[in-house]
């Protein structure tokens, strides 16, 4: 699948978050709220050159994935990089959706609908919205399964592991079968 590129610019104009629920998204009552797994690798493909970038809760019980409501003015990708934006401070490219969950709030008691995307970070800011609120911590895989605090996250960063994997193998096999090609065309 090919990565969408989606122009962060047109998503972010300032360093102040969004607050307030009067645009925000529902689906048969339950709120709907979007975000990003945002990832970079250190050495080389793999998982363990891969890194994933946590943040912490603002009420500061444990680290989880940049999320936040999906709002009425904007697309699922813009919901996700603007969320990613205000509360990591991350820019990347916006890879295809990991998948959609259902979970009940643990403060609220209510569902919601979850969506998140991997998002390949090229920019990390100095400054963001919500810097002075959160800690953001790049970690192992392994690392961010210990101490995400919610189960339908760290299925999603295993979807993205998977995913990653699938499509390294397939880089070798296409370098594999070039090489194999171009072989068979230089013994002719």
């Amino acid at each position: 699948m090919a990565a969408a590129v989606v122009s962060q610019e047109n998503v972010v104009a300032s360093l102040v978050s969004r607050t307030g629920r009067h645009l925000q998204r529902y689906n048969k009552g339950r709120r709907q709220v979007v975000g990003c797994i945002p990832y970079r690798y250190t050495k080389g493909k793999g998982e363990d050159g891969l890194q994933v970038l946590v943040i912490s809760s603002q009420k500061g019980k444990g680290m989880l994935f940049p999320k936040g409501g999906w709002e009425s003015d904007e697309t699922i990708k813009q919901g996700a990089l603007r969320e990613t934006y205000e509360e990591a401070g991350v820019k990347g490219v916006l890879e295809p959706q990991l998948g959609e969950w259902t979970f009940q709030s643990r403060t609220h008691g209510t569902d919601y609908e979850g969506y998140m995307f991997p998002l390949r970070v090229k920019e990390e800011l100095d400054f963001w919205p919500e810097k002075t609120n959160r800690l953001r911590k790049w970690m192992s895989v392994t690392e961010a399964r210990e101490c995400c605090q919610h189960w339908w996250m760290k299925e999603a960063l295993t979807v993205l592991v998977d995913r990653l994997a699938g499509q390294q193998q397939l880089d070798e096999d296409e370098v594999g079968s070039c090489s194999l090609s171009y072989q068979a065309k230089s013994n002719l």
